[in-house]
């Protein structure tokens, strides 16, 4: 058999064109209508020789999330006894927004570079994963364990419909996980996330005559000055975890009033407080609402609500990661050229649901040494071929390792 760096890279042109066709099928959320994009990359894989399961959510599910539709893919392969090893990424992607120098679902490649929303963030580990198992399935050695692939797609809106879905129905329950990552390193540890949206309700009236109303907007500016406050103490709480930093608060969504001689009867926002993994979350939570509470209180004619969004827990290393931690390490130095350790990230992922089922996981995949250089989230999302094709090799040759035992 041919050895598996060799088989990948003759087949790196399939596995770019792969990729595209994943890029050219728009999957954004919101509004998270995403079973189209399911059903286009089974076939896909299916055409590649893969048994694919196809994983309907529940509509009236579906819908109290804010979605439209979610089918999620599961592809199992079992080599022998031994344990179960899941490779998770998503497919859907945020809306594109404005700035693009190439056209967000043109797939277009430029300078080694392929453009397109969902590039590296992280349709390219659809391609990874499957062609990670592809040359596995050509290997001579003799494995003993199973491979499973989780293709899906409700990431962007906090993954209790995607990976959290399947581990709860007990559709798969693996020993160990592998979710999205960049090459350059081995995530072990990440961020957690709280988010709240604040709505301060008051009562409208002419703008002639401002006292007969009540001015939602100036408690909600109150609230907000105490925020952007106390944000900057967050500098003084950095974690010791490499590559995570301090914790973060972002106002990111703000939303109200009628008209310009109108007073504004109603102000909303939403903010986002990273939680590092030091600190525990219903703190966190409890702190915050007791910060804007305070604020409110010296605007009494004024209604605050306060309603949670979605907290999730920082990932933490599990016992059992290690090893697939070293085994990544060690083959990534190899084929990058260069060392590849562990570190953490200060953004959250789908990586928390499976620690949370008790599921030893660690985040490594196709693209660039950071965020930033594959534009992920931002117009021009990119990821290097070079890196795809190198990922690829190293995920083959990490379950290679730990499925011979």
């Amino acid at each position: 058999m041919m050895p598996i760096g060799e088989w990948l890279r003759d087949r790196r042109a399939a596995q770019t064109e792969f990729l595209a066709e994943l890029v050219r099928m728009p999957s954004d959320n919101p509004p998270g209508d995403c079973a189209g994009h399911a059903e286009r990359t089974a076939q896909l894989l299916e055409a590649m020789g893969l048994r694919v399961e196809r994983h309907a959510v529940p509509a009236d599910l579906v819908r109290a999330h804010g979605l439209a539709s979610i089918t999620n893919l599961v592809v199992r392969h079992r080599f022998g006894d031994g344990p179960t090893v899941a490779l998770n990424a998503h497919g859907d992607v945020v809306p594109p927004g404005e700035g693009w120098t190439a056209d967000p679902y043109g797939a277009e490649i430029r300078d080694g570079w392929m453009y397109g929303r969902g590039a590296a963030v992280s349709k390219s580990d659809f391609s990874t994963y499957a062609f990670a198992l592809l040359a596995l399935l050509q290997a001579s050695e003799k494995l003993r364990g199973t491979v499973e692939l989780h293709f899906t797609y409700d990431e962007e809106s906090g993954g209790e419909l995607g990976p959290a879905w399947l581990l709860r129905e007990r559709i798969s329950a693996p020993d160990f996980a592998v979710c999205a990552g960049f090459s350059y390193a081995v995530i072990e540890a990440h961020n957690g996330v709280l988010h709240l949206e604040v709505e301060v309700t008051g009562r409208s009236a002419h703008a002639a005559k401002p006292e007969t109303g009540i001015d939602a907007l100036e408690p909600a500016t109150g609230i907000l000055s105490a925020l952007y406050a106390w944000r900057k103490t967050l500098a003084a709480r950095a974690s010791t975890v490499p590559g995570i930093g301090a914790p973060q608060l972002n106002v990111g969504l703000i939303e109200g009033g009628i008209n310009t001689n109108v007073v504004p009867d109603r102000v909303l926002f939403r903010l986002d407080r990273r939680i590092v993994p030091e600190e525990r979350p219903d703190d966190v939570e409890r702190e915050l609402r007791a910060l804007i509470e305070h604020a409110a209180g010296a605007f009494p004619r004024a209604r605050t609500r306060v309603r949670r969004i979605m907290l999730a827990a920082p990932l933490t290393p599990l016992p059992g990661a290690r090893r697939l931690s070293a085994l990544l390490c060690r083959h990534a130095t190899r084929v990058m050229g260069e060392p590849v350790g562990t570190t953490g990230v200060p953004l959250y992922t789908d990586a928390r649901h499976y620690a949370a089922a008790g599921v030893p996981v660690v985040l490594f995949g196709a693209g660039p040494r950071t965020i930033e250089e594959a534009n992920a989230h931002g117009a021009d999302e990119r990821v290097p071929l070079a890196d795809l094709c190198r990922a690829t090799e190293i995920v083959a040759l990490t379950l290679r390792d730990f499925l011979a035992g």
